[in-house]
């Protein structure tokens, strides 16, 4: 059994309303009835509960994945320049000129490399991946821990 009930909507919640009907080729009266039965619903609050605690699961994860990925790095750029400082000599005053220029040059060709590699899509990390037989990047599994491969 049906009862009809008569209920006055914003204008622009009416015209969003038809939209969707029309859009989705339902009677508005279906529309408005699901959306009734899914407020009034009692595990209406515990649904959204559990897919939001599932959106922010995985938004930590890949907080976790992201954080353990920067960490790698810093490391690495530190284990590098520590090394490079210990085992480069000073250079001497005559020499410090053209070397300085040098390494301008070089600098701007670095920064270009990194753009050219940027513009095409492509990381260093896809690239070892593919080299290492994981896949594209989200078609591997989540990292291990331990794992230096990233």
């Amino acid at each position: 059994m049906r009862i009809k009930h008569t209920i006055r909507l914003p204008a622009d919640l009416s015209v969003r309303l038809a939209d969707y009907a029309a859009r989705k080729k339902v009677p508005q009266a279906l529309i408005v009835e699901t959306a009734l039965a899914s407020f009034l619903s009692p595990d209406g609050p515990e649904r959204l509960e559990a897919a939001l605690a599932r959106r922010l699961d995985r938004m930590t994860r890949q907080l976790e994945r992201m954080e353990r990925r920067v960490t790698i790095s810093n490391e690495s750029i530190a284990v590098f320049v520590r090394f490079w400082l210990t085992s480069t000599p000073p250079l001497p005053d005559a020499a410090l000129a053209a070397a300085q220029s040098k390494g301008r040059e070089r600098y701007d060709g670095f920064i270009e490399a990194v753009g050219r590699r940027l513009a095409r899509g492509k990381t260093l990390d896809d690239e070892m991946r593919l080299d290492v037989g994981l896949g594209e990047r989200g078609q591997d599994a989540p990292d291990p821990p331990g794992n230096l491969v990233t």
